[in-house]
């Protein structure tokens, strides 16, 4: 049976629009009408907002038919340490740790874990290394797969004689030095004879050995991936304050806010030193395997927009893949088409507040301040959305604001007067960067905006780094799931 339809007199790209409206209404809906544990949490809404606008599920918020995507994002989100900071690069490293591959595949049988995902780990972990030391010394981690001493020796009953193994490191590195190659490795053979640690096939039955252990206590890979570098107590600890039966670890992980489980969330934080990222770095570990071994283009060209800043930002917006703004002229027609939004002024209504000095370089080319206070829509719904966010778990607001949109005439009167304005691509001259101030209502505030930081960084939604004085954040595309946040705000101009 058939039903017969009217033609629509609407453009075809009109058509597209109100489609992709209606089917993100119905998701919503359906996520919001769900009635369980998994309900989405709704964007804040700051005190005294006067744009109206209903209630917006976050986008970006746990839930379970969203684990795979949350799962992918932290992959790609937290994967530009291992760009920037693999020794010789991320090829290099990945052709290192594939030499393993064997012996991965071994270990992982032994362990009843995914093969794949072991090699992310020793990716992460020593980038294919057998002699990696990290800065703590022999008596911290050590090896192919990082393996602390007391953990060698008691936990996996490894050979591990420091006093021996330190010996044998001076001698190598004095070898080394003195250019005698074949004698370092002979003294590296007889280290790996009383430090067990630096034998990778060694290393990596250990690590076996700890993760059947893991996946014992636990019951799922994932968490015996995860106690592999917080350690099993201090998981138990996290599992414990999340406090529901058999949760991912994904759940546990996006989960965990300071307004959602905020004990589990506390006991993350606690630790301090990225426990609670690994395992997306570890997926990310093994992303970068399969690029090298599938995709070698790829991979090169993600290593070079990794390397190319000390944020993702350009991973985000490559260059050439967003229009740059070249004087006034192109950001006025950029205003003019909506490709630029100007920013709210009503911090009450956003939680955000504009630095009375932002575009002030303006006046020395005859154009006022207000045409360097906008964002691309995308940039400023993600903006809105940091600024409610932390409204929402600090009690207090607003941010500052310093600088947003600028063309490349701006940029380059900028550059002459401030050594620390970048001179090669500017992401702020596409619009799709902000900077916000270093300055803060209270200690509450700061640590919120943090979290918020974090977290988004994490799902690849943005990328900051922290400069002098402000933190300079670049909205990816995705923030235009936040796009419904603009009509909290009364239009401007």
């Amino acid at each position: 049976m058939g039903v017969r339809r009217t033609p629509s007199r609407l453009p075809p790209r009109l058509l597209l629009l109100v489609a992709g409206l209606l089917l993100g209404l119905v998701a919503a809906v359906a996520l919001l009408g769900r009635g369980d544990a998994g309900d989405v949490p709704l964007v804040p809404t700051p005190p005294g907002q006067a744009g109206g606008g209903e209630p917006f599920p976050d986008p970006f918020a746990w839930h379970p038919d969203r684990e795979q995507e949350l799962v992918r994002r932290a992959a790609a989100g937290t994967s530009h340490p291992l760009y920037r900071f693999s020794p010789g690069g991320a090829a290099a490293s990945a052709e290192r740790t594939a030499r393993w591959r064997p012996s991965i595949e071994r270990a992982a049988e032994a362990a009843g874990v995914d093969a794949d995902t072991l090699e992310g780990l020793v990716l992460l972990e020593s980038a294919g290394r057998e002699d990696a030391v990290t800065p703590f010394g022999l008596e911290g981690a050590v090896g192919l797969t990082q393996i602390l001493a007391e953990t060698g020796e008691n936990l996996l009953g490894m050979r591990v004689d420091l006093t021996a193994s330190r010996r044998y490191t001076r001698r190598i590195v004095r070898a080394h030095a003195q250019g005698r190659s074949e004698r370092a490795r002979e003294l590296e053979r007889a280290r790996q004879r009383v430090d067990e640690r630096f034998d990778g096939e060694k290393a990596l039955a250990g690590t076996a050995r700890y993760l059947r252990l893991a996946l014992e206590r636990f019951g799922r890979e994932d968490m015996a991936f995860v106690s592999y570098h917080m350690g099993m107590g201090n998981l138990e600890g996290v599992l414990e304050a999340f406090g529901e039966d058999d949760p991912s670890y994904a759940q546990v992980y996006f989960d965990s806010t300071p307004a959602r489980h905020p004990a589990a969330f506390a006991r993350l934080g606690r630790l301090g030193d990225d426990s609670s990222n690994y395992l997306w770095k570890v997926a990310a570990g093994r992303e970068i395997l399969r690029l090298w071994r599938d995709d070698r283009a790829e991979l090169d060209r993600l290593a070079s927009l990794h390397t190319a800043k000390s944020s993702a930002e350009e991973v985000l917006h490559p260059s050439g893949s967003v229009p740059r703004f070249g004087d006034p002229e192109d950001l006025r027609e950029a205003y003019a088409r909506g490709d630029v939004v100007a920013l709210p002024g009503d911090a009450a209504a956003t939680g955000l507040r504009i630095d009375e000095r932002m575009g002030e370089l303006s006046r020395r080319m005859g154009e006022e301040p207000a045409l360097y206070r906008g964002l691309r829509p995308e940039a400023l719904a993600l903006a809105l959305y940091v600024g409610a966010q932390v409204r929402g778990l600090s009690g207090e607001s607003p941010l500052t604001l310093t600088s947003s949109v600028r063309d490349e005439t701006y940029q380059r009167l900028l550059v002459r007067r401030n050594r620390e304005a970048t001179r090669n691509y500017s992401l702020h001259t596409t619009g799709w960067a902000l900077d916000v101030a270093r300055r803060y209502r209270s200690g509450e505030h700061a640590r919120a905006f943090q979290f918020v930081l974090d977290r988004l960084q994490v799902l690849n939604v943005i990328a900051w780094v922290r400069e002098p004085g402000a933190i300079h954040i670049t909205a990816s595309a995705d923030a235009r799931a936040l796009l419904p946040l603009l009509d909290r705000i009364e239009p401007t101009g």
